[in-house]
């Protein structure tokens, strides 16, 4: 096979190849032995029909399994003796098929080249997670209020299933720590995101984008038919959606490359589990300095 590589812009390159002999030769034997198993020709069994006739019935249908085969595959062959990651393959041309030789040039998208640095002790600002007494005091009069009660007592408490007014106070501690804790997090996370993604600049693939903004909009229909939004309104504003929702999904598609780059240096499985795990790694490289 020979295979020529152009580059196109950052993420986009143009692939010439030329194929001759037993490649394209053995990928014809296959497909008519596929076809063959199947056909359905009068006067013969199925997986018995001669070559010729099958030949003469199914040359197009044989062509088309061929270059369906051939083309991705070399494709990514080719980029990958130069190190490229092929992501999507967008355009086919100049296809020149024969019994013995190939030849085409396509437009394939590629991983883009990513310089992670510095990644490792990020700043991140937190704030102390303690419950004041006040805190649980305004919480207990909301719930005063909503309840329509004079007093919070020992018997309130045991209509909600707590021993003393007390012990539900530390529930309620208990439940606004962890509150803060989970903010807090939440917190230290949207840091790193925001350093990441506006100190590593790279091109991101037209067709991730396509792809993440596809299925941000197929979740936020379905949640939005679930709250009872008929189809019809739904798609009325389907566009608006499309619009609004570019933008995340530009930086969760760009997160998510430069995760997997720092997954790759430091060895963290790219499973589904990836992000949570870089993630989890950054943070606990991180250093942490209270807030004022």
């Amino acid at each position: 096979m020979k295979s020529e590589i152009k580059k196109i812009d950052g993420t986009t390159r143009e692939i010439s190849v030329e194929i001759t002999g037993d490649v394209v030769k053995n990928k014809f034997e296959t497909v008519f032995k596929k076809i063959g198993e199947t056909a359905k020709i009068k006067g013969f069994r199925a997986g018995h029909v001669p070559r010729d006739i099958l030949e003469k019935n199914f040359a197009h249908e044989a062509n088309e399994m061929v270059l369906q085969d051939l083309i991705p595959e070399c494709c990514t062959k080719a980029a990958e003796s130069q190190g490229l990651d092929v992501l999507n393959l967008t355009e086919v041309t100049d296809v020149k098929l024969e019994r013995g030789s190939l030849s085409f040039k396509a437009q394939v998208e590629i991983r883009p080249e990513i310089t992670v640095t510095d990644y490792k002790g990020l700043k991140i600002s937190y704030k102390q997670t303690g419950v004041a007494s006040d805190e649980i005091k305004r919480h207990l009069d909301s719930l005063k209020e909503s309840r329509k009660i004079d007093v919070l007592d020992d018997a309130f408490a045991r209509s909600l299933g707590y021993p003393t007014l007390a012990e539900f106070e530390k529930v309620i501690e208990r439940q606004l720590s962890a509150q803060k804790d989970s903010q807090n997090r939440q917190d230290a996370e949207n840091q790193i995101v925001e350093y990441l993604t506006k100190k590593i600049d790279f091109t991101i693939p037209p067709s991730l984008i396509k792809r993440q903004l596809q299925e941000l909009v197929r979740q936020t229909e379905m949640n939005l038919a679930l709250k009872g939004v008929s189809k019809e309104r739904i798609m009325e504003h389907e566009q608006k959606l499309f619009e609004e929702l570019e933008p995340q999904a530009k930086e969760q598609v760009k997160l998510y490359l430069i995760f997997s780059e720092i997954a790759k240096k430091e060895s963290i499985p790219l499973d589904d589990h990836m992000a949570h795990s870089v993630m989890e790694f950054l943070l606990k490289e991180a250093k942490w300095t209270e807030a004022a």
